[in-house]
């Protein structure tokens, strides 16, 4: 099992850049950053940790793309991605470009870890229906995969219509970034890793290893091979026996919660989280 972390970025964080520099030197396999556009002031939607009140971090979270594509430019091995990304707050046929575009700066090591979105009023900004958002979602990264893998590529779903067209560059990874899909288990979020995924990011562990099987039959019944799966825990607060626990259940990569702090907050926890790398 491969271990990675994660860093809730902002404006008074570690530099994502120094941070990716840093997570590199160490070893660790990969760095993910989520995504918020801006989050509504009217709170409707209840924080997704649970808390009274939203953590300031997810009013100050920075483009993510943009700081992936400076991490790749000063790293060469480490894998940088989304977690977790919101497409459904982008219009398909420029997000994927600048997806493409970032796989191909940094030499393909690109994942797009997605979400269909938790925060109604921050959706509803950009003019999505919360209710078929999911669709929304399945429509759009079908439509972007389209583009990153034909020469003439279109699409006609019901929200998505787009005529045949180019599109360059194509991404170094083909059919595309690697798609990881975040959420709680169940048949429709399994439906579409297995239509147009490669894997699974569950929050959290709960019910992770009797959900698995679930998982490889939908894939199986889509025909394609459930080996190839990718795992992947997001936000994991690590000890051995929950590391063990994730490995022993199948996952592939665990990416481990840095504080949203300094670089002085940072990095000794960085060091700390090392010692799991021999480990697992």
């Amino acid at each position: 099992m491969k271990i990675g972390v994660t860093l809730h970025a902002t404006d008074r964080t570690i530099n994502p850049v120094e941070l990716a520099r840093e997570a590199e030197s160490r070893g660790f396999h990969s760095l993910y950053i989520p995504e918020h556009t801006h989050i509504p002031t009217s709170r409707r939607t209840p924080p997704p940790t649970g808390d009274a009140e939203l953590a300031e971090e997810y009013s100050r979270s920075p483009d993510p793309y943009i700081c992936l594509a400076a991490a790749a430019s000063v790293t060469d091995r480490i894998e940088l991605g989304t977690g977790i990304g919101l497409p459904a707050q982008h219009d398909h046929i420029t997000f994927a470009k600048q997806i493409s575009t970032l796989d191909v700066v940094s030499a393909g090591r690109l994942v797009l870890g997605i979400g269909y979105g938790w925060n109604h009023e921050e959706m509803e900004n950009h003019g999505i229906e919360v209710r078929t958002r999911r669709e929304l979602v399945r429509e759009k990264m079908l439509a972007m995969r389209a583009l990153w893998t034909h020469e003439i590529a279109e699409f006609h779903g019901q929200w998505i219509d787009m005529e045949p067209s180019w599109q360059w560059p194509k991404p170094v990874q083909q059919p595309g970034p690697p798609i990881l899909i975040g959420g709680g288990a169940g048949p429709k979020l399994f439906a579409h890793i297995a239509e147009f995924a490669d894997g699974w990011m569950p929050i959290g562990g709960s019910g992770m290893r009797e959900s698995l099987s679930r998982l490889r039959e939908a894939m199986s019944e889509r025909q394609r091979d459930p080996a190839g799966l990718r795992i992947v825990p997001m936000g994991v607060v690590p000890d051995d026996k929950k590391l063990a626990y994730y490995r022993d259940s199948g996952a592939t990569e665990a990416i481990l919660r840095l504080p949203s702090g300094s670089r002085d907050v940072v990095l000794p926890r960085l060091d700390e989280f090392a010692r799991y790398l021999e480990m697992f």
